[in-house]
């Protein structure tokens, strides 16, 4: 017989416990994990090195980066921000950094030193961790006094639950059968697949651009464009950031942000669709041309191909150059109008056809979840069943790249504990 028991071992849930028995440490607490090991998505965020949070501070402008929740988190971020965060490990002796993006990581640079605070707080404050413990029921006493937790290893009685499980289907229809609304799963942070032969080969390469999603096949976008129809304007989705070239396609921020604020949107699409890219984003396609002219005039001598005018990645030039059919002895002096607009097309007006998603490093992410409508934001409650909390992934809040999924978990956790804890 438990006072609390978590079932989920990931961020929310340790940040969530801790808390918990700091509070109240008369509380026998203990935490459900179906795995071997825990905190799996800590040990590798960041490349290994842990995304911890991200130096946003104001809490109306943190919930800007969250697609879905946004408006429910802003009060949350309020009683607990990323400023708490940072306070929560330097008081445990784990100094974060900030890097110039705004990202936020353990100096050490290892996610073990996440874990190592983790498990060692736990430890220190006699929280069990209970592996390889799948919950396959949940279920109220017959005096509606206790929760019944059903595991593959044995049964559990527990007077307060906190669900924390992530994006698990399993624990989702668990959830269903007890009368709770889960919003549609789909995921939210992925690469794009794109098979062309201007990005094929150049794996690595990195540049800032804008990105445009559109609905229409490559072959009605190009014609709507050449009737300058007004429907070429009607994106459905715009960013602007670091882009990079990977063996399957394109990823990076800009590429990660698209796919988190259009989830539902590349899902209903069944992530085949059209991106226009723009790899000067400071400039518009109009202008180009003329700076190209400019440039012939200048470079009169020397070959468009090895002349790399403007500041894009060397390797990209090349290949767009090529895309534009310039042969690669073709000089400055030599080259068409014609030849230099269609270099202005593949500067600014590049498309793609993406066919296909990848999972983002081992960094997935879920949006959907239990619907917002049924939680108390100030406690985490049910507002179904009394003594059920919920906290991190499990619920429908997802955010964009940057350590923000983690701050939704230590919030989330953290208020969670305080609405457990309270009178208790």
């Amino acid at each position: 017989m438990f006072d609390v028991i978590i079932v989920g071992g990931g961020a929310a849930g340790f940040f969530a416990a801790i808390r918990i028995a700091e509070n109240s440490p008369n509380l026998k607490v203990a935490i459900l994990e179906k795995g071997k090991g825990v905190l799996a998505k800590v040990k590798v965020s960041g490349g290994g090195r842990c995304n911890v949070t991200h130096a946003e501070f104001d809490p109306r402008a943190l919930s800007k980066n969250y697609p879905r929740g946004e408006k429910e988190i802003l009060g949350p971020f309020h009683k607990f921000c990323s400023g708490d965060t940072v306070a929560f490990f330097e008081e445990r002796g784990v100094q974060l950094k900030i890097e110039e993006d705004g990202r936020m990581f353990p100096t050490s640079n290892s996610s073990q030193t996440i874990i190592d605070c983790f498990l060692n707080e736990v430890n220190k404050l006699g929280v069990q961790i209970l592996k390889h413990s799948t919950v396959t029921k949940l279920s109220r006493s017959e005096d509606n006094t206790l929760w019944n937790i059903v595991t593959i290893k044995g049964s559990y009685a527990a007077k307060k639950v906190l669900v924390c499980s992530g994006s698990s289907p399993k624990v989702w229809d668990i959830l269903k059968s007890l009368g709770h609304s889960i919003v549609n799963p789909v995921p939210s942070l992925f690469t794009f697949n794109i098979k062309d032969d201007r990005i094929s080969k150049i794996p690595g390469v990195s540049t800032n651009a804008r990105v445009k999603v559109y609905k229409q096949s490559l072959s009605q976008l190009k014609l709507k464009i050449k009737l300058k129809s007004k429907r070429e304007s009607e994106a459905l989705l715009d960013s602007e950031g670091p882009v990079l070239i990977t063996h399957w396609g394109l990823s990076g921020p800009a590429i990660l942000k698209l796919s988190a604020w259009g989830a539902i949107i590349l899902n209903d699409l069944k992530y085949n669709f059209v991106i226009k890219v723009n790899w000067l984003p400071e400039y518009h396609s109009e202008a180009v041309l003329p700076l190209l002219m400019e440039i012939k005039e200048v470079e009169v001598k020397k070959t468009v191909l090895k002349t790399k005018a403007l500041d894009i990645p060397r390797r990209l030039w090349i290949n767009l150059v090529k895309a534009a059919n310039i042969p690669e002895q073709l000089k400055w002096a030599d080259v068409s109008k014609v030849q230099l607009q269609e270099l202005a097309s593949q500067l600014t007006d590049c498309r793609f056809l993406v066919n296909g998603k990848s999972t983002f490093k081992e960094e997935f992410v879920t949006a959907g979840g239990v619907d917002l409508k049924e939680i108390n934001f100030k406690t985490f409650e049910s507002k179904i069943h009394k003594n059920l909390f919920f906290a991190g992934e499990v619920i429908n809040i997802d955010a964009i790249t940057g350590g923000f999924n983690f701050q939704n978990a230590w919030t989330t956790g953290y208020l969670a504990a305080e609405g457990i804890t309270k009178g208790a």
